[in-house]
């Protein structure tokens, strides 16, 4: 049985949740108020009890966004994924659908797990041809203030995205896990956090080309800057090699679908602030649909 459930209908010409469950240790916020005067959304904040997900628990969440409505699941905080016991493996269950020309925005604030937890996440996304989704998915390195570094045991995250049918449209998976011969932190170097961002749909056609142009700006501008420091290095070839400089900050795009219909960016930083701005900055311009811009808090 689902430990929430949440569905979001048209209820005189507005998005309405008309149903809500949940159940320990997941909990639901729907604020009246969350949607400004002259938006129409429903803004869902999903948190858990305790602040974060103990070893064992498994959470399994449904959402159904019917025809022509809006809505945004959220967060409050990180997600914190505590220590495991034994080899008990924490998991996490979305599955969402995605009605004619609605739009689903999926905002989260990161996960972040502590020395040896154990964390299990797929997120199931169904769509017709003309759904629109917003999707961001993002890990930090652990407490920085407790001296953790991709101190976890094991993270694995799915994110599927089908088209009638089941259709597959985007299949992506993202496996940390801790090796004998190679820890997390070696294998991510001096990198801190990485996120996927998924844009899909004509209603955020414009924000893909924008968040395009843009990360190929920034990753130009990155470039030179590296390619300057080695210039200035090149008299000495064993210091050019040992000191490269690594940018701070990486990002891509890629299309996916029919017609490159949808865009996934994927990132790597040493800073969460740095993604943060990153994600304040380029999904601002959902402000009018939503109400209120992402992560603007």
């Amino acid at each position: 049985m689902a430990t929430g459930k949440v569905v979001v209908e048209k209820v005189g010409g507005r998005s309405t949740a008309t149903s809500s469950f949940s159940k320990y240790p997941l909990k639901f916020l729907l604020p009246t108020k969350a949607a400004p005067a002259g938006t129409d959304v429903v803004w869902i904040y999903s948190i858990t009890y305790g602040g974060g997900i103990v070893s064992g628990d498994s959470i399994s969440c449904e959402f159904t966004i019917g025809d022509g409505c809006t809505a945004v699941i959220t967060t409050q905080s990180s997600t914190k994924v505590y220590k495991a016991i034994g080899s008990k493996c924490s998991e996490q269950i979305l599955e969402a659908r995605i009605g004619s020309e609605s739009l689903l925005v999926v905002i989260p604030d990161p996960v972040t797990c502590f020395s040896t937890a154990r964390y299990y996440q797929k997120q199931i996304f169904r769509l017709v041809s003309d759904s629109n989704l917003v999707l961001v998915d993002w890990i930090t390195s652990g407490r920085h203030a407790n001296g953790e570094k991709w101190d976890f045991d094991f993270y694995k995250s799915i994110n599927n995205v089908y088209l009638e049918d089941d259709y597959p449209l985007f299949l992506d998976t993202v496996l940390l896990e801790k090796r004998s011969n190679q820890s997390i932190a070696e294998r991510m170097q001096d990198y801190h956090t990485i996120a996927m961002v998924i844009l899909f749909g004509s209603k955020v056609k414009e924000i893909q080309k924008q968040v395009q142009e843009n990360v190929k700006n920034m990753m130009s501008e990155q470039l030179q800057i590296s390619y300057g420091g080695r210039s200035r290095r090149q008299n000495s070839e064993s210091s050019s090699r040992n000191r490269f400089m690594k940018p701070e900050f990486i990002a891509s795009c890629s299309s996916f679908g029919h017609e490159g219909k949808g865009v996934v960016i994927r990132i790597a930083s040493d800073s969460t602030e740095s993604v943060y701005n990153f994600l304040r900055q380029q999904l601002a311009v959902l402000q009018p649909l939503l109400g209120q811009a992402p992560y603007a808090c």
